[in-house]
């Protein structure tokens, strides 16, 4: 079949010589071809980096590092204060340049830029403090002294996906430049030019030239020595990668931090809004056309509610703006590209040669863009099938029923992943209880994960096979410095006298001991 090819108009920021100016901070050459998402037309020619070009991106991070790491806490947090504002102004800008290489659709694009404005806010209000010297007791009272001193690692090496590539490549790198130290970010080839954007912002703000770097290429030409090279690492991505990067790490003998995949299950109790809960569902399964960490691909349904929740979500998705446009309106874009398309599309029809049912979609939709897929509804799928065990990454979620409550929380605990969860119901202590229940590391009550992913001040991260660490809150920075203890002895008498008898020594030790613990000093 002949089908005419999308035409759009480029939104009018995104010109050759804007993208041309941003591709010059990538170093390299052997051009990959970036696109445009909803036409399939070559945006810019970005340069691939080689070991040597990840190298000297290190070495130029760190030569920066060491004046920035002496600079003081007030002046550093000073250059968040002008970004904030530079982010925010330009917000319209970074949306253009997100919807060009990720397809989604504007509003979900501009609430992406809101993401590091938000960051920036909550770290500036915490970084001093996090980051100020602690001082604590030491081991004999009036005596010694402990210093708890944060120290920044040196140069983080960050591993961006494409699916946010603005919230993850600048917002993770927020608090690392806050604590002191350089980065080295590799985004997606296919989203690269928002993030290369964000790095232009923060250096009109004042961020020292030299130390945010980027290096472009395809993750097992780039990441090794990128790993190699860094003194941390923070990834997002999928579960399969972050084991490889995890080892290298550990064999290096650096820190990292591993935000992976997700069979996120949605669990909606026999009290629940039905209407919020469908609505809630919709974003869950197709917000940014499914291709969210947190997003929703299981729906546990009490019986009695089953078929009217079905009737009303099928309606509500068959019903939904799906389209290309530079412009608010579409309720859903394209999916990231044709590669991914596919490997959605098996899914599928993995899910339905092995017996389940399609209860609304399940077909690419050329017509609208090289990458486009219906949202799509399933019944049916049971563990042999993919869709029933590995994360898809797309617009696809299948309907299961459950009789009792306990019974919800099984099927919803029944996963490798724990990356997010949802539960909806009208007695919030009765929801909260089975969110407790829950094997996720986030979990949202009435919501899908907007109120968990932007409490910037309790950290989010995956249990079991859904990552290591975790971004926001205290850890989400202090994860990026080194402890140094200092620790100061104003008298000798953290051991024998010249001359004391042993044994008087260690009576008068044991019984200090015990002393101290009596008045609570130790």
């Amino acid at each position: 079949m002949t089908l005419t090819p999308v035409q759009l108009t480029r939104p009018a920021s995104v010109t050759d010589a804007f993208l041309q100016q941003l591709i010059a901070r990538v170093p390299g050459g052997s051009p990959w071809r970036l696109t445009e998402v909803y036409t399939g037309e070559l945006l810019v020619e970005l340069p691939q980096s080689t070991p040597d070009d990840i190298e000297q991106a290190f070495a130029k991070s760190r030569a920066a590092q060491r004046q920035w790491a002496l600079t003081s806490i007030k002046d550093r947090l000073a250059v968040f204060k002008r970004a904030h504002t530079l982010f925010v102004d330009n917000a319209r800008t970074v949306t253009d340049l997100i919807q060009v290489e990720s397809g989604k659709n504007r509003l979900m694009a501009i609430e992406e830029t809101c993401d590091p404005p938000m960051v920036m806010s909550h770290y500036l209000k915490r970084a001093a403090k996090l980051l100020a010297p602690t001082k604590r007791g030491g081991p004999v009272p009036m005596l010694t002294s402990s210093t708890e001193i944060r120290q920044p690692k040196g140069v983080v090496g960050i591993i961006a996906p494409w699916n946010f590539p603005f919230a993850t490549g600048i917002s993770d790198a927020i608090p690392a430049l806050m604590a002191g130290n350089g980065v080295v970010l590799k985004p997606d080839n296919k989203t690269a030019l928002s993030p290369l954007y964000g790095i232009q912002l923060l250096e009109e703000a004042g961020l020292p030239e030299g130390l945010f770097q980027v290096v472009c290429g395809e993750g097992p030409d780039v990441g090794p020595t990128l790993i190699d090279n860094a003194d941390y690492v923070m990834f997002t991505g999928s579960t399969a990668t972050g084991k490889v990067i995890g080892e290298r790490a550990g064999r290096n003998l650096i820190g990292c931090c591993l935000e992976l995949g997700g069979k996120n299950p949605m669990i909606v109790l026999a009290d629940a809004d039905l209407d919020a809960a469908v609505q809630g569902a919709i974003f869950g399964a197709f917000g940014n056309t499914g291709q969210i960490c947190m997003h929703i691909e299981r729906i546990y349904l009490p019986e009695s509610r089953y078929d009217e929740f079905k009737t009303a979500y099928v309606a509500k998705a068959q019903s939904l703006d799906v389209r290309a446009a530079y412009e608010f309106g579409p309720e859903m874009g394209s999916l990231v590209s044709v590669e991914h398309m596919k490997r959605v599309m098996s899914h599928v029809d993995d899910a339905v040669a092995k017996g389940a049912t399609v209860l609304c979609g399940g077909k690419p939709r050329p017509d609208l863009g090289p990458a486009f897929f219906e949202p799509t509804i399933l019944e049916g799928v049971t563990k042999d099938m993919l869709c029933g065990v590995t994360e898809t990454f797309g617009p696809v979620v299948a309907l299961h029923k459950y009789r009792t409550v306990d019974e919800a929380v099984a099927l919803a605990n029944d996963t490798d992943y724990g990356l997010n969860a949802s539960v909806w119901g009208s007695d919030i202590t009765a929801a909260r209880a089975v969110a407790a229940r829950i094997e996720s590391g986030n979990v949202n009550i009435n919501d899908i994960l907007a109120t968990a992913y932007a409490a910037k001040g309790t950290p989010s991260g995956g249990f079991k096979k859904s990552g290591v660490g975790a971004r926001h809150g205290d850890q989400g920075l202090l994860k990026y410095t080194d402890v140094q203890n200092m620790a100061v002895l104003k008298k000798q008498v953290m051991g024998p006298r010249p001359g004391q008898d042993p044994d008087k020594y260690v009576t008068s030790m044991l019984s200090g001991l015990k002393m101290m613990r009596r008045f609570r000093i130790r």
